[in-house]
């Protein structure tokens, strides 16, 4: 954002937002979206003062917990709708990360915002990613024109799945105005197994041996001894100070994942002894992790860069040992090795270029998730794409919003004018 008076298109219902991004075409000033601005710290900073405005857009539009679909508007508070959803002893299978406590924000968050994210937490592995879990979607395009994606029922095949494209799009092809998700049983029970004191290659062993089992594990995570700088909720009764520990969680109904976290224990048995936790201990544990709470903004890391790598997860042990020695940060791996959450000492580029050397000889690709404004306009916040890709993706939003209105440059650096 610029300095100065910010203009705010505050908007009612889809209509108005036809009519704010027609304003915005045929005065050429682009659009800054938001719902509440829980994630406007993240991505490049956008040159523009001309907001628009989604918070009113906040109703349930239908919720059918026997079909297992919920539609909702895009400005919804995420909280709410988790609550609502929770009532029915349902939820997203993909966990939605809240991002209040790494960016030290408040924990406001929208519908719109999480789709546009695209962040999953540990059960992704098992249950997919945000796009996964998109059914429909009601948006307005940068021609200033609504339409509609996808359907209101889980098995649709009609057409072809652009919703799956907002996800993770940031707000720069269309603006969501409503959206319909699938939701999913809640565990009656779940168990979580704790080795402790593995380096993080042998943790990447014990996390692919599980994975690869079975049992059908639900979240694979290591943490090694650094993650504990902190009191962190959740995290601060399972293991002594100093001490790496590697989870593993099963999930279903209790003799399940009782008899399921016995054999796993088991298989694991060379790795070391497994401890395991039940229920409420483990839900708080995975909380933590999926929140990223040892590298929270108000804890001992909070001033640091955080980068989210994701790779194959073969790499993850050896990739994240080598950031860690070579920069002097610290690591916390999810999903089994496949992504890697990286707090960094600070440096005027968030020491890019040494991670996206190893992460690119690695096979995966590094996100900027926490830096301040001057690094994210030094830095190319999301991973640059080879050249065949970034065409394809700009003709893609091209085909979306061919002015450039929609959050113009939040993806790419030297975009924003």
């Amino acid at each position: 954002m610029t300095g100065g008076h910010v203009e705010t298109s505050k908007i009612r219902d889809a209509g108005d937002v036809e009519q704010a991004v027609r304003a915005a075409i045929a005065s050429e000033q682009p659009l800054e979206i938001v719902g509440h601005g829980s994630k406007r710290l993240i991505g490049q900073p956008m040159t523009t003062n001309a907001l628009l405005d989604l918070s009113e857009l906040n109703a349930v539009v239908a919720y059918e917990p026997n079909e297992l679909i919920i539609t909702v508007q895009a400005g919804a508070p995420l909280a709410d709708v988790l609550s609502l959803i929770d009532s029915k002893n349902q939820q997203f299978a993909f966990e939605p990360i809240n991002t209040s406590a790494l960016l030290g924000t408040p924990d406001i968050g929208t519908i719109g915002g999480m789709i546009g994210a695209g962040l999953a937490g540990p059960r992704r592995i098992r249950a997919g990613g945000a796009r996964d879990h998109l059914l429909g979607a009601h948006a307005v395009s940068g021609f200033g024109d609504s339409f509609k994606a996808g359907g209101k029922v889980v098995k649709n095949v009609t057409g072809y799945d652009l919703c799956k494209l907002l996800a993770g799009s940031w707000g720069t092809l269309a603006v969501m105005t409503e959206v319909t998700l699938k939701v999913m049983p809640r565990p009656e029970s779940e168990r979580t197994l704790l080795l402790r004191g593995l380096d993080d290659a042998t943790a990447n062993r014990a996390m692919t041996a599980a994975l690869g089992s079975p049992f059908d594990v639900s979240g694979a995570a290591h943490l090694p001894a650094s993650a504990f700088r902190a009191d962190i909720s959740g995290l601060a009764d399972i293991g002594p100070a100093g001490q790496a520990i590697t989870l593993l969680r099963l999930e279903g109904i209790t003799a399940s994942a009782v008899h399921r976290a016995a054999a796993l224990a088991a298989l694991l048995a060379p790795f070391g002894a497994a401890d395991t936790v039940q229920d409420t201990g483990s839900a708080a544990i995975w909380r933590s992790i999926r929140d990223v709470k040892p590298f929270a903004a108000a804890g001992a890391l909070g001033a640091w860069p955080v980068w989210r790598i994701v790779c194959p997860p073969a790499a993850g042990g050896a990739l994240g040992q080598a950031l860690s020695r070579g920069t002097g940060g610290d690591v916390v791996y999810d999903w089994g090795g496949g992504l890697i959450w990286a707090a960094l000492p600070p440096k005027p580029d968030a020491q890019a270029a040494v991670v996206r050397a190893q992460v690119d000889a690695a096979g995966g690709h590094a996100t900027l998730i926490r830096a301040s404004e001057q690094v994210r306009r030094n830095v190319d916040v999301f991973h640059p794409q080879p050249g065949g890709l970034a065409r394809l993706s700009e003709r893609v939003r091209h085909g979306f919003d061919p002015k450039n209105i929609l959050n113009r440059g939040r993806m790419t650096r030297g975009a924003a004018t």
